[in-house]
C-alpha cells in the first residue's frame, strides 16, 4: 500500500517516463515468448527525424501525411518518400493541455476528406489554464496544406486527470464510415465501469456529428454518452486496429504492473477493469486484475496479454498485402517501455496464437508510439523519445 500511495504523488512527467514493473502477483495469463528468428526480414527507412513525441499519423488521399505531436503541433510530410519535406501546419492549439501523458494525441482523416478537407484530432483541453476534459475536435485543412482551421468540437466531456494520466484517445475510421475511439480512464476509480462516462471505453460515433450510432449496443439509453459506448471496463487504450477481411476490431491497452492487453472488441461487453472494487474504495486500486472475472464472470477475456510484466504497448495496426509474405495478417503492436515491435499471429477464433519480435525494431529506436498501415501497405511508426523523434517506414526485405 505504501508503494502505491507514493506512486500517486509522482509528478506528471515521471508518470510518463517511469514504467518499471513491480513484482507481479495477479497476471491473468502467461506471457507468450517471441519466436526467433522472424520469418521475414524488415527494411526500416527514416522519413524524418525532426519530430517531438509524434503521437499519430493520418494519410491524405494525395499521398501526404499529417502527424500530430503531443506538445500541440501538427506537421505535414509531403510524401512517404525518403526525401519528403516536413512542414508545420498553422493551427490554433493554444488550448491543448500539454501535461504528462496528455496533449495533442490521435488523428483520424474523415472518409469524405477529398470533398470536405476535414479530419479530427484528440486532445486534452484547458480553459484559462485549467484542465477541463479530453475531446475530439474537427479541423479543415487548407487546399495548400499550410493551415488548419477549427470546425467544431466533435465529442467533449471525456474525463481528464490534472496530471494528464491515462488520457488515452486513439481513433480509427472503419469501412462503414464509423469513427471508433479508444479512451483512457483518467486514473479515476469509478470511470471504467460507469456507462455514463466516456473514459475507459471504446466509443463508436458519427464522424460528422459525434453522436452515437443507431446500432450501438446502448443506443436506446437516455444518456448521450452511453449511446456512444460499445465496450467498457478498459484501463488506458493506446491503439486500435481493424482486421482486414474480418472487420474485427482490436485494441491495445496498458496494464498496471502486469498484463498489458490486446482485446478483441465485441459490442456491449465489459472488459473487467474496476479499480474501485465495485465502488467500495475511493482510491485508484491497481492491485485488481486487468480482467476481473471474479467480480465480473462474463467479462471478455483478453486476446493476448504480456503476463507477469508490461511492455507499455501502444499503437496497433494489421500488416496486410502479399508483399508481407509470411507476415501478412499479423497484428503489429509497438511498445514504449519495451522499445520494440511485437507481431502477433491471430487465430481463427480471434486470439493470439504466436508472437515474433523483429530484431530490426528491438530497442534500436527507443520508445515507439504510433503504428499505422499506409495506403501502399507499408508500416509507419513514430518514436517518442522527446527529441529528434522519427517517422519510420517499415517494409519487408526483397
Amino acid at each position: 500500500m505504501a508503494r502505491r500511495m507514493i506512486a500517486t504523488l509522482l509528478t506528471a512527467s515521471a508518470l510518463v517516463t517511469a514504467c518499471t514493473p513491480s513484482p507481479a502477483t495477479r497476471s491473468q495469463a502467461p506471457s507468450m515468448p517471441p519466436s526467433k528468428p522472424a520469418p521475414v526480414g524488415l527494411d526500416v527507412m527514416t522519413l524524418t527525424d525532426k519530430l517531438e513525441h509524434g503521437w499519430d499519423i493520418g494519410f491524405l488521399p494525395d499521398g501526404q501525411l499529417l502527424i500530430t505531436e503531443r506538445r500541440g503541433r501538427l506537421r505535414l510530410l509531403s510524401s512517404a518518400d525518403e526525401d519528403a519535406e516536413l512542414t508545420t501546419v498553422r493551427a490554433d492549439f493554444s488550448d491543448v493541455y500539454d501535461v504528462g501523458e496528455g496533449g495533442l494525441m490521435g488523428i483520424a482523416i474523415h472518409p469524405d476528406f477529398e470533398r470536405t478537407r476535414e479530419f479530427s484530432t484528440c486532445q486534452t483541453y484547458q480553459e484559462n489554464g485549467e484542465p477541463k476534459d479530453v475531446r475530439l475536435v474537427t479541423w479543415r485543412l487548407s487546399q495548400d496544406g499550410t493551415r488548419a482551421t477549427r470546425v467544431k468540437p466533435l465529442v467533449t466531456g471525456l474525463p481528464i486527470n490534472e496530471s494528464g494520466r491515462h488520457s488515452g484517445c486513439r481513433p480509427v475510421v472503419t469501412k462503414d464510415g464509423a469513427l471508433l475511439v479508444g479512451t483512457g480512464d483518467s486514473a479515476d476509480p469509478d470511470v471504467p465501469q460507469d456507462k455514463t462516462s466516456l473514459g475507459g471505453k471504446v466509443l463508436r460515433v458519427d464522424p460528422a456529428t459525434g453522436k452515437g450510432l443507431e446500432n450501438n449496443p446502448f443506443a436506446d439509453s437516455d444518456n448521450a454518452n452511453t449511446r456512444r459506448i460499445i465496450t467498457y471496463g478498459h484501463r488506458n487504450i493506446q491503439g486500435i486496429a481493424v482486421q482486414p477481411g474480418t472487420d474485427r476490431v482490436y485494441v491495445s491497452e496498458h496494464g498496471p504492473d502486469v498484463d498489458d492487453e490486446v482485446n478483441l472488441i465485441e459490442f456491449g461487453r465489459n472488459y473487467g477493469w474496476d479499480p474501485s472494487r465495485g465502488g467500495t474504495v475511493d482510491s485508484y486500486d491497481e492491485s485488481v486484475p486487468m480482467t476481473d472475472r471474479e467480480r465480473f464472470p462474463n467479462a471478455m477475456r483478453a486476446a493476448w496479454t504480456t503476463g507477469d510484466m508490461t511492455e507499455a504497448i501502444c499503437g496497433a495496426t494489421f500488416l496486410s498485402g502479399e508483399q508481407w509474405g509470411a507476415l501478412d495478417g499479423r497484428l503489429a503492436v509497438v511498445a514504449l517501455k519495451g522499445s520494440k515491435l511485437i507481431l502477433l499471429t491471430i487465430g481463427k477464433e480471434g486470439n493470439a496464437i504466436g508472437r515474433t519480435d523483429p530484431p530490426e525494431l528491438d530497442e534500436d529506436y527507443g520508445r515507439l508510439r504510433a503504428a499505422r498501415t499506409g495506403p501502399d501497405g507499408a508500416l509507419f511508426i513514430t518514436t517518442s523519445n522527446g527529441e529528434n523523434d522519427k517517422l519510420l517506414r517499415v517494409t519487408p526485405k526483397g
